[in-house]
């Protein structure tokens, strides 16, 4: 009786193996991502651009996006030199508008908002992978009569704004390269 059971219980176990590893949210990589974890790709993304009126606001949204990309798989280098892809991007604008007012009229809470041009071209071949302006991403900070507090608060919203947008690029660059 128990080698009745056991094959009942492989006839029942691999099938049932089999549907839990579909499931599961595993795939097969096609060409198109193993290029991307590819070790020996090389990507140029230096400091975007700067419009804006905060000094590092291009340097900080150039690293968050290596970090994000990095995060997704990336396995190749950042190097300008003999680089395989170019990302480029220009911060356009850190906007900033007045969410909730206090009784005595003070603000309360504003609402950041980070505008970025971002262009991805592939070296070897001249073309233009990517182009995408005006991209934006938002966050809120708190305020206050305390300038080192608004500040600090203003600063943390700034590199949230960038590390939300960063992840939606970091996607996009994913399936892009």
């Amino acid at each position: 009786m128990g080698s009745r059971y056991r094959a009942c219980f492989k006839l029942v176990l691999v099938p049932a193996m089999a549907l839990l590893l579909a499931g599961c949210g595993y795939q097969l990589q096609t060409a198109h991502q193993a290029r991307f974890t590819d070790p020996g790709i090389r990507i140029s993304l230096e400091p975007f651009q700067n419009l804006s009126f905060d000094s590092d606001a291009g340097a900080l949204m150039a690293t968050r996006l290596r970090e994000e990309l990095r995060r997704n798989g990336f396995r190749g280098t950042f190097e300008r030199a003999g680089a395989d892809f170019l990302v480029e991007g220009k911060v356009r604008d850190v906007r900033e508008d007045v969410v909730t007012h206090g009784a005595e009229g003070f603000s309360l809470e504003h609402a950041l908002t980070l505008v970025v041009d971002i262009r991805v071209v592939e070296v070897s071949k001249a073309r233009v992978l990517l182009k995408d302006e005006s991209v934006s991403e938002s966050a809120t900070y708190f305020a206050g009569r305390d300038f080192q507090y608004t500040e600090s608060n203003r600063r943390m919203a700034l590199e949230d704004a960038c590390r939300r947008l960063a992840g939606r690029l970091g996607k996009t660059l994913r399936m892009v390269l």
